[in-house]
């Protein structure tokens, strides 16, 4: 599986012209070699692979890394134009996005003689579509933080603190087996659901209000992202007008997923259906995002994506309507596109759920 990674990498030498692929996004270092660690180079000829690290890590990287050589350095910079030097390289590709200026300008200080080729947009559809190995583990993180939400609801009551709601959250998960979290949790309860990103914070949740928790779980590389808004104590007519606009814009969404659109056409789908119900001021942000070794990565799902769904992606949909002043919901699923359509992998109902 790793071989078929890495020949796909090199196809980008092909395409670019380059003698040498130069990679140093630890994300695309896992995705192409296995390795885990937190320093780590990784340069790609044709017909051969070297993987750059220290000492902390060269135990670990024989034993994990596949598909190229490992060599340690005492300093990054000199073992990388050694081997660029060794090779004869006169035009590499590497990752623009991922290279500091101070790193660009250092190597081309250094090395006057290479042309430094962005391969950007050759590198980053390789990891868009998931094989099943990767698909298995999306599953399973994904499982594990919903399995672990719905555990920890009870936690959702007047007078708890959002912060404690999201640590009993993050405890629920490690105990399933997660590594970690994801990213930093959003708990917002009341007038903060209208913050999109708005982080667990010290208030206390009351009776009567709605509250947003997006969450997920971290395994064995790989993230997953669920949103579930829940009411605490029977809603008010606005509250329910306001969910049920957003959970059946996000069925909407889902049920038109299928291999050949393009992404801003189901973008689309969500976001006319908001806009008809009066709310469409209030939706902002993109209907979803790729999901993997990244908790954002390609493609975007949002009125400018011109991206085609493939079978095997993996994103999100998650519409939202935020009022200043009132508050807010969203409703997220993580979603693998299959042959005919798509299929949830996160698992929390989204009926409105009434604590």
């Amino acid at each position: 599986m790793l071989d078929n990674r890495i020949s796909a990498a090199r196809g980008c030498l092909k395409r670019v012209g380059a003698d040498l692929l130069l990679v140093s996004n630890l994300s695309n270092i896992r995705y192409l070699t296995g390795f885990s660690g937190s320093e780590a180079l990784l340069i790609l000829s044709p017909d051969d692979g070297w993987f750059l690290t220290d000492s902390r890590y060269t135990s670990q990287a024989s034993a994990e890394v596949s598909g190229a050589k490992v060599v340690q350095f005492s300093n990054r910079m000199e073992s990388l134009i050694g081997i660029l030097q060794q090779e004869g390289a006169s035009r590499v590709a590497f990752e623009a996005g991922y290279t500091s200026v101070t790193v660009y300008q250092e190597l081309c200080s250094k090395m006057p003689g290479i042309e430094w080729l962005p391969a950007d947009a050759e590198f980053t559809p390789i990891r868009t579509v998931k094989d099943a190995g990767e698909l298995e583990i999306l599953e399973r993180v994904a499982g594990i933080a919903s399995q672990a939400l719905l555990e920890i609801l009870g936690e959702v009551k007047p007078g708890a603190v959002e912060s404690e709601v999201a640590w009993a959250l993050e405890v629920a998960m490690r105990n399933r087996g997660a590594e970690g979290k994801s990213f930093d949790f959003i708990v917002a309860s009341g007038e903060r659901g209208a913050l999109p990103h708005g982080k667990a914070s010290d208030k206390r949740i009351a009776a009567g209000e709605l509250v947003t928790i997006d969450y997920g779980a971290f395994y064995r590389g790989y993230c997953s992202d669920e949103t579930v808004t829940v009411c605490l104590g029977e809603p008010d007519s606005r509250q329910r007008e306001v969910y049920e606009t957003v959970r059946v814009a996000q069925e909407m969404a889902i049920d038109a997923v299928k291999p050949g659109m393009i992404l801003r056409d189901l973008d689309a789908k969500a976001r006319d259906y908001i806009a008809a119900k009066g709310f469409g001021d209030y939706f902002g942000h993109g209907l979803g995002h790729g999901i993997g070794l990244d908790i954002h990565e390609h493609p975007t799902v949002s009125p400018k994506s011109s991206t085609v769904v493939e079978e095997g992606m993996v994103f999100t949909i998650e519409p939202g309507i935020y009022i200043p002043g009132w508050g807010g919901v969203r409703i997220e699923d993580s979603v693998v596109v299959e042959r005919d359509g798509c299929r949830r992998i996160t698992r929390v109902p989204k009926t409105l759920m009434i604590l």
